[in-house]
């Protein structure tokens, strides 16, 4: 049977969280919101942070510094593609800066930014914005439990903080 007194693998965790990078602006934070519940293990964190929380239990409070390659990885150049403006829906107005969603050669959604409008092509960022930073967190541990069967089974927290059924 897993403690559930310290983190570990298969363990709910409820946690307070704030995100920096490294210039100081906060990208991210869960101040003055309901904190974040997470499935330790379940890749529901970058690895970096994930890692980091292991063996701490409730009210422990840390900074963490996630490099890239431990957080959203480094930015690549390849991630960078020029399409032809028709790839976008006629209804569709890009223009730089926007975000929108698009599948991969295997099906699965990816996330694009769009970086210039040029000669009718398109410039997209397929990068995570995240990409090539490193992430400061600074986190407080507010509950520590054992999973259901069904956030195990589905690799996600139900109820409050995490998936709503």
């Amino acid at each position: 049977m897993t403690d559930a007194s310290t983190i570990s693998d298969g363990l709910v965790v409820t946690i307070h969280y704030e995100l920096a990078l490294s210039d100081g602006k906060v990208v991210d934070s869960s101040k003055g919101h309901d904190p974040l519940a997470y499935l330790h293990g379940a890749g529901n964190l970058v690895p970096g942070l994930e890692s980091a929380l292991v063996g701490k239990a409730k009210g422990d409070a840390l900074k963490v510094a996630v490099k890239p390659e431990e957080g959203y990885g480094e930015r690549s150049e390849e991630a960078i593609q020029v399409v032809p403006r028709e790839n976008f829906p006629e209804d569709a107005e890009p223009e730089a800066g926007m975000h929108f969603q698009a599948t991969n050669p295997n099906g699965a959604p990816i996330m694009g930014t769009i970086v210039e409008l040029k000669d009718g092509m398109v410039t997209v960022d397929f990068n995570h914005p995240l990409a090539g930073e490193t992430l400061n967190f600074d986190v407080q541990i507010v509950e520590i439990r054992k999973a259901t069967e069904e956030e195990t089974q589905h690799g996600h927290v139900h109820g409050e903080g995490g998936h709503e059924d």
